[in-house]
């Protein structure tokens, strides 16, 4: 019988993880394609098939988007969202049904376009400002944009991608505004944090904060208080339009959708009103983008501009239209559009983009879990009609006057490749999945994610492909679809976690490539002499988290804030220890802390979790096991509820015990398969002059603070890590 507490070593930059401690015009290929002429047949026979030139690439990331939302999957809960335009791509394309993602959306998204595991990138966890650059994704990383640009793509980001740090703290961002062109796109369109700022509950500056929670001012039935049915709409240019109750539409909620602020109960005046600000982020209604051109230069538009207000779905849609449909004919192209939903803050979309007979949401708090349960799904809803509308205005389907899109792929030089990034966040869990074991940890309902492929290339459409794929393998497809060699494009010393994906798209029935599947969740890497951020408990997991290193970022996550002027007093506590020692003083039950390292493998049965937890009285990391039988059944599938785990049975089966000790044999192997390297910053194996060049150019870059080349991991690129490199000049880990 396995052990139910495990302590083993790990790999060595697993264990400095835990250590440190804590986010278009298509292209018909006429000018590729072979033409030759050949005499015609003596009797009519079918045509030969025409060999289909490199395609264009579209992929669509869902943020925060699990299996447990979609009808397409068979899931979506009692009440699923309407989504006929994703439903219309699934039917057109291929069905990943087994697809794993890892727990948060930065390890995922670097793995999208590295095809690496977590513990070989150091990106571990989502993304924020007191991160180094170290657990960023490198400018010396191979990504798939530096592939395709060999096979003559051009590549682009619009929307939100967060594998980078951002200028909310500069000193752990060394390549500032243009970080997405030195990884490797053309063109970048978008924003570099996790997600949308927080809802701006004074409604732009005409209340006091915490009035208005959803970011808009209700009418009167909605909040007889603070509600108004008529007023001001000003926009950024100082122009304005008074607003009533015609047509039912709340003023407040109208004009913010039109990217305005509502002086509730005013008239017009001559000019904006010294309380109306147009600089506060507002959820989804405000965005400030950064822009890299082709051409080189770098661009930030802020949030009081006017092309910057309005719905984020709807901007995000905009740009990618715009981006497609500059590419000239017979460019192959690759774009991949990060929409920012249903990622949290959780808001109203515009009533516009709903179906008929959605529930009116006018008079929500957005703060309440079954509104936001509602909120979400209205979301995913606007999403799905935006993704609709991307494909028709860019040529790729055309709409029925029903508004039914017609897809057809043999109709367009285009793959669409669509995937959640991770697990839904737990308020917004559909039934049977699991809402308290969601988006931050590596059981089903975190990292079990729709995955869907669609183009030319797919061979009987409308179908599902039941066998294991990872995040990590869209790398390969992408390369795949490109004709690129990945292993001549990425040296074979350095590990790849991809597999071939594109022969379940041209082979139907074809069998598993993967013998096994991994998914993790770690700590990223922050200054040693910096401390945590302070902790925050989110009542919906009852769990406590040191990630989020402003108080607007906890509230967003339904969380309680322990920092300064939080719920502990004015000083704040400093870690997810005192608050439980808090919480017990008070008379309440503690939270549980978030693990330091999360890990999990599967064969196509069984599901190994390690986790590992520090003790709030010694100090001591201890590792626990679980084991799971699971399945992919429709509509109720096996999932690994801890109650299910089968090392609290008293003896596991000959099978469950050869699939235990064969997963355990595999997860450490694969774990200690990355050989740290001192002194190599760039990844190419080597510790040479070029390690000291280009450590002389991030110690005058950015003021010599965080980058890749600051190994002793203080936050600055200095002399001690120039003596690193010294000490191992001439280091080949190549062979190991």
């Amino acid at each position: 019988m396995p052990r139910f507490i495990i302590q083993r070593p790990r790999g060595p930059l697993l264990l400095a993880a835990l250590l440190v401690g804590a986010l278009t015009a298509c292209s018909d290929g006429s000018d590729s394609t072979p033409v030759v002429t050949v005499p015609p047949p003596e009797a009519p026979t079918e045509p030969e098939p025409q060999p289909v030139s490199t395609p264009n690439i579209l992929f669509i990331v869902m943020d925060d988007l699990g299996i447990d939302q979609l009808s397409a999957f068979g899931y979506g809960g009692h009440t699923p969202a309407h989504t006929p335009n994703i439903d219309s791509i699934a039917e057109a394309g291929v069905r990943f049904r087994n697809a794993w993602s890892m727990p948060t959306c930065s390890p995922s998204r670097a793995a999208f376009f590295e095809g690496r595991f977590p513990f070989r990138t150091d990106v571990r966890t989502a993304i924020v400002s007191t991160d180094l650059a170290n657990s960023q994704v490198s400018p010396f990383e191979i990504t798939i944009p530096k592939v395709l640009k060999q096979q003559g793509y051009v590549n682009a980001v619009v929307g939100k991608m967060h594998i980078s740090g951002s200028d909310l703290n500069p000193a752990n961002h060394p390549l500032g505004d243009s970080v997405m062109r030195e990884l490797g796109w053309d063109y970048f369109e978008g924003y570099l944090d996790g997600g949308p700022f927080p809802i701006d509950s004074t409604a732009g500056g005409v209340a006091e904060p915490g009035v208005h929670s959803c970011g808009f001012v209700p009418s009167i039935q909605d909040d007889p208080l603070h509600g108004a049915d008529a007023g001001a709409c000003y926009q950024p240019d100082g122009s304005c339009s008074s607003l009533d109750l015609g047509d039912h539409h709340t003023p407040g909620r109208l004009c913010l959708e039109r990217g305005g602020i509502l002086d509730p109960g005013a008239s017009c005046q001559s000019s904006v009103p010294a309380h109306i600000d147009f600089s506060k982020q507002n959820g989804y209604y405000t965005a400030e983008w950064v822009i890299n051109s082709e051409d080189g230069s770098d661009t930030v538009i802020p949030a009081s501009d006017a092309s910057s207000r309005g719905y984020r779905t709807i901007m995000e849609t905009d740009r990618a239209v715009g981006w497609i449909n500059r590419q000239p004919s017979g460019q192959p192209w690759m774009l991949s559009v990060g929409y920012s939903a249903i990622h949290t803050p959780i808001q109203p979309p515009p009533e516009s983009l709903l179906p008929e007979g959605s529930e009116a949401a006018g008079g929500f708090d957005c703060e309440d879990v079954p509104q936001q349960r509602v909120l979400s799904n209205q979301m995913l809803e606007a999403m799905d009609r935006e993704i609709g509308r991307l494909l028709v205005e860019s040529g790729l389907a055309q709409q029925d006057d029903d508004g039914t899109l017609r897809y057809r792929p043999e109709e367009t030089n285009t793959a669409i490749v669509m995937v959640g990034d991770n697990g839904t966040y737990g308020p917004s869990v559909k039934a049977p999945f699991n809402p308290t074991l969601a988006k931050g940890f590596p059981y089903q309902t975190g990292i079990w994610v729709p995955m869907l492929v669609a183009g030319p290339m797919v061979v009987e459409p409308n179908r599902d492909v039941p066998h294991m794929v990872n995040v990590t393998d869209l790398f390969s497809l992408f390369a795949e679809l490109g004709e690129a060699n990945v292993r001549e494009a990425v040296p074979a010393f350095r590990q790849l976690d991809a597999e071939s994906m594109v022969s379940y798209l041209t082979e139907p029935g074809r069998d598993s490539i993967r013998e096994v599947n991994y998914s993790a969740l770690g700590t990223n890497l922050s200054s040693t002499e910096a401390a945590l951020p302070s902790p925050c408990v989110i009542a919906s997991y009852n769990i406590c988290v040191q990630l989020f290193p402003q108080q607007g970022v906890c509230a967003d996550q339904g969380g309680t804030w322990y920092g300064a002027d939080g719920a502990a007093g004015p000083e704040g506590l400093s870690s997810c220890c005192a608050v439980n020692d808090f919480l017990a003083e008070q008379g309440e039950a503690p939270a549980d802390v978030l693990p330091e390292s999360q890990a999990a493998i599967r064969d196509a049965d069984y599901k190994l979790l390690r986790i590992a937890r520090r003790d709030c009285e010694t100090g001591e990391l201890h590792s626990t096991d679980e084991f799971y039988q699971i399945d992919q059944d429709v509509p109720i599938p096996r999932l690994d509820n801890p109650q299910l785990n089968l090392l609290l049975n008293a003896q596991l089966s000959e099978r469950q015990m050869e699939a235990y000790e064969s997963l355990d044999t595999a997860l450490q192997q694969l774990e200690a398969s990355e050989t740290e390297c001192a002194g190599d910053g760039n990844n190419d194996g080597v510790v040479d002059q070029e390690d000291v060049s280009n450590w002389e150019h991030f110690s005058q870059r950015n003021e010599g603070r965080s980058s890749w080349y600051d190994f002793n991991l203080d936050g600055r690129t200095d002399e001690e890590d120039l003596a690193v490199i010294e000490a191992n000049m001439g280091l080949d880990c190549r062979s190991s």
